[in-house]
């Protein structure tokens, strides 16, 4: 463990921030670990889309950890507040009503916010945007049955919104400028699959933009791209992407390029401050990476930064993995379905289960998978391991996809 390392603070409470807490203690560190975040507690987002959305379930049932955890591994939980300034020349942070708490190092996991393009009208309250439990708790109140909504962006929150909705009762539109969303992450054959989803259950989709937004008396009218006459709904989620919430590490002149800039071991430009999660991005071997925004990154973060601080071996790097859920269906996703030299469906799109992977000179580097995580289990392994496959077994669903792991 470095020395002279008595007091932690982390600042933000999303999947990165608790992730580092946990795996600091996880690792040993004894020192005094405080966790500062805005709400009552640290929850999880991705149910903010989905089932905490919907109602099916509250704020406590999504919470990351229960709330004597904090007490259990000696944490202190600073909640219902913000850090106001990084103090760094006196080894601390400055909450919002001034009180300083000090620390040795500081780990930065500010997050993001959602992203609100400028459109002309979309400051209108009936324009919802989805990052937090306020966003979702504000928007289930308009997602009554019968409400017409459109749902700008058709990405991973933009459909969860709109399968949500559709349950709802709501009547669905779904607008978005690109033909296959998603289709860098998840290849071509699953995009399509994903995207053709929405019609298949009754919603809209329209492959358009939109140029501005207008109050009426009995809602909201929106002006797409390419048609003459407006559309009129009740309500308006803008489900395109999220900024980096980058303030704190600007105000304290830290390296920031659209992210806080961290190095491989996630240390910034000030050796006393670390930074996790959504808003960082790495500088390795000299270049700048894109920022990564999923759940397992941030969570992968957590656990490199503790490492960092601790002086111990990082943990193993592996593909990177993500999930949706919608329409009732469970989508997860490894590696990269960027460019592959050959695509291999295994099953049959749109059965109870399939699976596709994208090969490389006959190596997996990508696999998508639609209620069927063990494929997706095994496809991670497989590219970790950089195994050579036979794509005739690998499309046949009985082959053991364990045996193809085994080379």
């Amino acid at each position: 463990m470095t020395a002279g390392l008595d007091r932690i603070v982390v600042v933000g409470g999303g999947i990165a921030g608790v992730s580092t807490v946990s795996a600091l203690r996880d690792g040993g560190y004894e020192g005094e670990l405080t966790l500062v975040d805005a709400g009552e507690f640290p929850y999880d987002r991705p149910p903010l889309s989905k089932d905490y959305l919907a109602g099916a379930k509250d704020l406590k049932q999504i919470a990351l950890q229960p709330g004597e955890w904090y007490d259990d591994n000696a944490i202190r939980l600073v909640n219902l507040t913000t850090v106001a300034a990084l103090r760094s020349a006196e080894g601390g942070v400055e909450l919002a009503d001034g009180t300083v708490l000090g620390a040795d190092r500081v780990v930065l996991a500010t997050g993001g916010g959602a992203a609100r393009p400028s459109i002309p009208g979309s400051d209108s309250p009936r324009v919802h945007v989805l990052r937090t439990s306020d966003d979702a708790d504000n928007l289930r109140t308009h997602l009554v049955p019968g409400a017409r909504v459109l749902v700008v962006g058709a990405g991973l929150i933009g459909a969860e919104v709109a399968s949500t909705a559709l349950d709802l009762g709501c009547d669905i539109t779904v607008v978005d400028p690109v033909p296959l969303p998603l289709l860098g992450a998840v290849g071509r054959d699953l995009a399509a699959w994903m995207h053709n989803a929405h019609s298949a259950r009754g919603i809209t989709t329209v492959m358009a933009g939109v140029e501005s937004f207008t109050d009426t008396a009995s809602g909201i009218d929106a002006q797409l791209t390419g048609e003459a006459e407006t559309r009129h709904f009740d309500t308006v989620v803008l489900g395109v992407g999220m900024v980096p919430v980058t303030t704190l590490a600007e105000a304290a002149g830290l390296d920031v390029d659209r992210g806080i800039i961290v190095d491989p071991g996630q240390v910034t430009s000030n050796p006393a401050v670390l930074a996790v999660g959504d808003p960082t991005r790495v500088r390795r071997d000299g270049v700048l990476l894109p920022r990564t925004e999923h759940w397992e990154a941030a969570q992968h973060d957590g656990q490199l930064a503790s490492a960092t601080l601790l002086g111990t071996p990082p943990p193993v790097a592996t593909a990177p993995w993500f999930w949706t859920d919608r329409h009732h269906r469970h989508i997860e996703a490894v590696g990269s379905m960027a460019d592959p030299d050959q695509t291999v469906i295994r099953g049959e799109l749109g059965a109870e289960s399939f699976a596709a992977f994208g090969l490389r000179e006959d190596r997996i580097v990508g696999a998508v998978a639609v209620d069927d995580s063990n494929a997706v289990r095994a496809a991670r392994r497989m590219i970790d391991r950089a195994v050579v496959v036979d794509p005739v077994r690998l499309a046949d669903r009985s082959t053991d996809l364990r045996k193809l792991l085994r080379g």
